[in-house]
């Protein structure tokens, strides 16, 4: 960062000045294209990239957007509705109404250097965003337009992009290493635990229903109930775990969502206090069963049952005669403990954000913010 420093007591020693990003080029409108439209041209490919918020994108025929719509400069798009973002595009593009974005055209602004630094402004821009509605946060083009852009001099912008763009490349290319690697031991897991947890009707294995075996029951919490910093996990039925100042339970419990997108998927294990939603549902094994052993079986295998006894082509909600129903392979303790052992070895080492190579990508990714 010493090249950097040199040059802005060189080249700039009584400070910056800021501009509003409204002054520094064009802001582009969207398209009026609508998403009945954008579903049947996402079915096509072509030079023209269509940007709809959020990660919908599609790359469309020239002739499919009005020649006036189509964009043919580098630009930075404004994602202003819900999580605010910024994405810089150097391709034909075009965008819909309620995306707007910017050209700059002034000859002493990298207009990569300005992308990079309104990165660091998200944050801001979010809180600015949800106090204009807090269901859906808001944007509107004066919050972007009156935002000053500091301008170093052209050649601290360029420095900066060059190294910046450096820390993008060589954070893509251990990005896709490391998730490459964390699929490979998601495969792994995923084999190893269905090979652990197979197991024949007629091999031995005494098989009882789940509603034998556990307590089954649901909570009472609404999400619009949580609160950000309370003291207390609460479950929903999504795999993001949210906060609540009271608990409803304390124990060890397999929690799957009741209804919505998880449905019938597993993804939580309450340990200790917990508050839960009142369509998630919480198993809690008797002492017959290992809480760890019947979470594991769950998530290889719940699913999976409910598509094949279910009379439609999907589950769109759980009852409680499902679970009740459902056959558990029951083994002696002392096995179902050494199949945990394996197994949440493996659990760990994919899932746990503190260890493992999740751990690897967070930190690779603060440590280039870091440096932005």
């Amino acid at each position: 960062m010493s090249r950097i420093d040199d040059l802005m007591k060189t080249l700039c020693p009584s400070g910056v000045e800021f501009k509003p990003l409204g002054l520094l080029g064009k802001r582009n409108k969207g398209t009026s294209i609508t998403a009945r439209k954008m579903k049947v041209i996402q079915k096509s490919s072509g030079p023209v990239r269509v940007f709809a918020g959020g990660q919908t994108v599609a790359d469309v025929a020239e002739e499919s957007i009005p020649s006036k719509d189509i964009i043919r400069v580098p630009s930075i798009i404004v994602k202003s509705r819900g999580h605010i973002g910024f994405t810089y595009y150097d391709k034909p593009f075009t965008h819909k109404a309620e995306l707007w974005s910017y050209s700059i055209s002034s000859s002493d602004v990298d207009q990569k250097f300005v992308y990079y630094y309104l990165l660091t402004r998200v944050d801001l821009l979010q809180e600015t965003a949800r106090a204009t509605s807090v269901k859906l946060p808001q944007l509107g083009v004066k919050d972007t337009d009156n935002l000053g852009i500091p301008i170093p001099p052209i050649e601290v912008q360029r420095e900066i992009v060059r190294i910046l763009d450096t820390f993008t490349e060589l954070e893509a290319e251990l990005e896709a290493e490391l998730e490459a690697e964390l699929e490979a031991r998601k495969r792994q897991y995923a084999y190893y635990r269905d090979s652990l947890l197979s197991f024949s009707e007629t091999g031995g294995v005494r098989w009882v229903p789940m509603g034998e075996l556990a307590t089954i029951g649901t909570g009472s919490h609404d999400t619009k109930d949580a609160i950000p910093d309370g003291d207390y996990v609460f479950y929903a039925r999504g795999r993001e775990r949210l906060r609540l100042d009271s608990f409803d339970f304390d124990e060890q419990a397999i929690i799957t969502a009741g209804d919505g997108v998880g449905v019938g998927k597993v993804f939580h294990f309450a340990s200790g206090k917990y508050a839960l939603h009142q369509r998630a549902y919480r198993i809690v094994p008797n002492v017959e069963v290992d809480a760890r052993y019947l979470y594991h079986y769950l998530v290889a295998d719940f699913a999976k049952y409910l598509e094949q006894t279910s009379v439609h082509a999907s589950v769109t909600s759980l009852r409680r005669p499902m679970f009740l129903k459902y056959p558990v392979p029951v083994l002696q303790l002392d096995e179902q403990e050494r199949i945990v052992s394996i197994l949440d070895k493996f659990d760990a080492l994919v899932n746990d954000l503190s260890i493992g190579l999740p751990a690897e990508l967070a930190a690779r990714r603060r440590q280039y913010e870091y440096y932005r």
